[in-house]
């Protein structure tokens, strides 16, 4: 059992996330699993390493428990996560290859927390592409197949990556709307349910940027997911990578008022938006 330490419980804004970087080639799987075959456990959780090669971890609280609990993911960044109780999550291995600690805490009182259960491995992961094209707790398309069959159907018989892009940022600006009185009730420790957005036809940013990560990784598109404020507006952008131009950062973007892609060539880059610019040396946002 690890050491007891306090985790700071982050609003919505620290929780949702930079999903760091890089490339290589794409698996014909993205489902994420937790087989058993490598892994740490006690009478209360389990932390399965198992597919640590695929740039994630799976955890699950076994024990009944009424107390908010987290997990942090510790390489070069330390990442911190909610967790709920008897389902198994997945989490990014953000950092690419190396030496992890993965760290189940259980809230004590008020905001100090105790670590239940620690494991520590090393992530040798096929190619770096692995953390941005699985579902996890942010981007969660293994639960969500009617999302999942949208995608394929907006991006039936398109081969290339920008095509499947505009198609894609088209349907989700074009059909969901902007969902007034849940941004202003939205609890700390949201995550989107993809397949009842997508019915309802509604949203907040972090919907519609996890939505449109979730399709396109559902079509083997590696993409990373970036939510979080710059002052008091809120920012988001959503990266991607392609073969003629390896990641394309900020490819749609969120710039406060409405949702944007960026002109269909990107021949533009991150130093070109001004925006993405002043977010990243301003914003307040965390990786994940």
């Amino acid at each position: 059992v690890a050491d007891s330490a306090e985790v700071e419980n982050a609003d919505i804004e620290q929780e949702a996330a930079v999903l760091a970087a890089s490339p290589p080639a794409v698996p014909m799987s993205v489902t994420v699993s937790a087989p058993g075959i490598e892994s740490t456990q006690n009478d209360v959780a389990v932390i399965d390493y198992s597919n640590s090669a695929y740039g994630y971890v799976m955890v699950q609280y076994t024990a009944a428990t009424s107390s908010r609990l987290k997990v942090q993911v510790a390489n070069n960044t330390t990442y911190t996560y909610n967790l709920t109780p008897g389902h198994w999550t997945a989490f990014p291995l953000s950092d690419g290859s190396g030496s992890y600690q993965v760290t189940v805490y259980q809230n004590v009182v008020d905001s100090k927390y105790a670590a239940v259960l620690g494991a520590s491995f090393y992530a040798s992961l096929h190619n770096e592409f692995e953390p941005f094209l699985h579902s996890n707790q942010y981007v969660n398309y293994d639960a969500a197949p009617n999302t999942v069959a949208m995608a394929a159907y907006l991006t039936g018989g398109i081969t290339d990556t920008l095509g499947k892009v505009e198609a894609i940022y088209d349907y989700v600006v074009q059909n969901l709307s902007y969902d007034d009185e849940k941004a202003a009730t939205v609890q700390s420790g949201y995550l989107p349910d993809l397949d009842h957005i997508l019915e309802i036809k509604k949203g907040i940013c972090f919907d519609y940027a996890s939505m449109m990560t979730a399709m396109l990784r559902s079509q083997e598109v590696p993409c990373k997911l970036v939510v979080g404020y710059a002052g008091n507006i809120y920012h988001a952008w959503i990266s991607i990578w392609t073969e003629e131009n390896g990641w394309v950062d900020g490819a749609i973007f969120f710039d406060g008022h409405a949702w944007k892609r960026m002109d269909p060539t990107f021949v533009s880059s991150a130093e070109d938006r001004q925006e993405i610019l002043d977010f990243v040396e301003n914003g307040n946002y965390r990786v994940k």
